[in-house]
């Protein structure tokens, strides 16, 4: 059966993401888009900092950087700094850019630890262009520079996600998106094969569609409700299964960091996410350790600025849906699963699901094969983001807490298990299935959580010393300039993309 009606239900980030993306087919298909939502229904709005891949979802929509920052109130982001991980008094940074660069064929890790058996004393975070630029608070883009020579700036954006879905919603709209307002009441399946055939509203109106995205949130209207496709459950890998939301205002004469900054309490983390207006706040926690009134008390004694509204509690269960594509429904954002934000995986999720579907979508129709394929792949995705994220707490040396006990003690996946022991063993890294983290996050996360490599690639050592010791020394006088003749994040953003009201 031709796909002459895409019908998306939920709006917020992920419903209007996806809307924007399909609205590229009417270009060149005569094909209705309808967007379901309801301004009674609140979106759970805790994803504001990203990934770099995101840049490359706007830059598919053709959206100018300066115009969506403006309107979204966006600062931007070159890591993230993890405090109380690996110890208390603990910190680093996760980086979006490599250490350096590779050798003779071999990863700069390696080469690096070879060098400091033999003396050096530079730490690996010096090799660094986004970690030395978060360090000092400053950033450029690597256009503002016009040489070659000079090592590129990863980053990404932090952004005002109810802010965001309404721009892309007018963007949506100009494309002959049709939002509709309402809420859904039934949904009723096709007798013969159990797809979705239409949704009824609260007010009577029938939508029929031909396929159907997901964008309900944890209630998975139509995936889990409709569909009952089931669930797979990981608090035993990552238990934390509660969080507060509190933004709060921003300090006079402090500007916003040019990262994201996750700092680990005695059952949980709390996140940091400052944007050009505000700081978005929030304390992921465990309620097997710890009681929302004590969650919300530690919060609000850790934030810098007074509380700009009420705390907002949420409750998850980390996981996936058994499958992300059911029939004729494909389940986008926290609809298809949730991963904790440690990473800020939640908008890159809603992106690669996009993705995805247009990757595989054929507007003559479905196919199984179609079906497979999205959640063979969506499942690796999501199990290579799960195994990351049990990385920060398992290989933690706290003990000043039973919540840490649990977690530096707790099983953990054969996957993450043999990807720890090879980096002890020699360094080495194996990024596996075009998974989301790259050699330098596992190595910036395992090193700054304390995990030691006991030796290195023999190969580095075949590289002469006085050759790396010129190479480390222009990698470091090439960051070192750039980063001091960055301006302030502020500043930057004051002359580049300045908050629109």
């Amino acid at each position: 059966m031709a796909i002459e009606r895409i019908v998306i239900v939920g709006g917020g980030t992920a419903g209007w993401m996806a809307a924007a993306a399909l609205s590229k087919l009417r270009a060149g298909r005569d094909v209705a888009i309808t967007l379901v939502e309801s301004e009674m229904i609140g979106t759970v709005g805790v994803g504001e900092a990203t990934i770099p891949p995101f840049l490359d979802f706007n830059r598919l929509l053709e959206i100018d950087e300066r115009e969506l920052l403006s309107a979204v109130q966006g600062s931007f982001k070159l890591g993230i700094q993890f405090v109380n991980w690996g110890k208390l008094g603990d910190s680093y940074i996760h980086p979006f850019g490599n250490y350096g660069y590779q050798m003779e064929g071999i990863s700069f890790h390696h080469v690096w630890h070879k060098y400091k058996a033999a003396g050096d004393k530079r730490p690996i975070q010096v090799f660094n262009l986004e970690t030395m630029a978060a360090h000092f608070g400053r950033f450029a883009r690597t256009e503002d520079y016009a040489r070659e020579d000079l090592p590129p700036v990863n980053y990404a954006y932090h952004i005002d996600a109810g802010r965001y879905a309404q721009f892309l919603r007018g963007y949506s709209e100009k494309r002959g998106v049709v939002r509709r307002e309402g809420k859904v009441s039934d949904v009723q399946l096709d007798g013969e094969n159990g797809f979705v055939s239409s949704i009824t509203l609260e007010d009577g109106t029938i939508i029929k569609g031909d396929l159907f995205i997901d964008c309900s949130g944890f209630r998975g209207l139509l995936i889990e409700q409709a569909l009952k496709t089931g669930y797979e459950d990981w608090t035993n890998y990552l238990p934390c299964d509660r969080a507060v939301a509190l933004p709060c205002l921003r300090e006079v004469g402090s500007g916003p960091l040019p990262y994201t900054r996750a700092t680990a309490h005695s059952a949980g983390w709390q996140w940091q996410v400052p944007l050009q207006h505000r700081n978005g706040n929030g304390h992921v926690y465990c309620s097997s350790f710890m009681s929302d009134d004590e969650a919300l008390d530690i919060l609000v004694n850790n934030i810098a600025g007074k509380p700009g509204a009420d705390p907002n509690f949420l409750r998850f269960t980390t996981g996936r849906r058994k499958k992300f594509w059911n029939k004729n429904v494909i389940a986008i954002g926290l609809a298809a699963g949730f991963m904790e934000p440690l990473e800020s995986t939640s908008i890159h999720l809603i992106y690669t699901g996009i993705n995805k579907l247009i990757a595989l979508l054929s507007l003559d129709g479905i196919t199984h094969a179609q079906e497979d394929a999205f959640n063979r792949l969506t499942g690796k995705e999501y199990a290579r983001i799960r195994d990351f994220l049990i990385l920060h707490y398992n290989t933690t040396s706290r003990d000043d807490s039973p919540f840490w006990n649990h977690c530096r003690t707790m099983a953990v996946p054969d996957s993450l298990t043999e990807k720890v022991e090879l980096f002890q063993t020699n360094g080495q890294i194996f990024r596996e299935d075009d998974e989301l983290f790259t050699e330098t996050s596992w190595a910036a996360v395992m090193m700054g959580q304390g995990l030691a490599m006991k030796g290195h690639n023999p190969m580095a050592d075949a590289i002469d010393k006085m050759s790396i010791r010129k190479e480390f020394d222009a990698i470091e006088q090439s960051i070192r300039f750039v980063v001091q003749h960055m301006p302030t994040h502020q500043d930057y953003l004051n002359r580049y993309c300045p908050a629109s009201a």
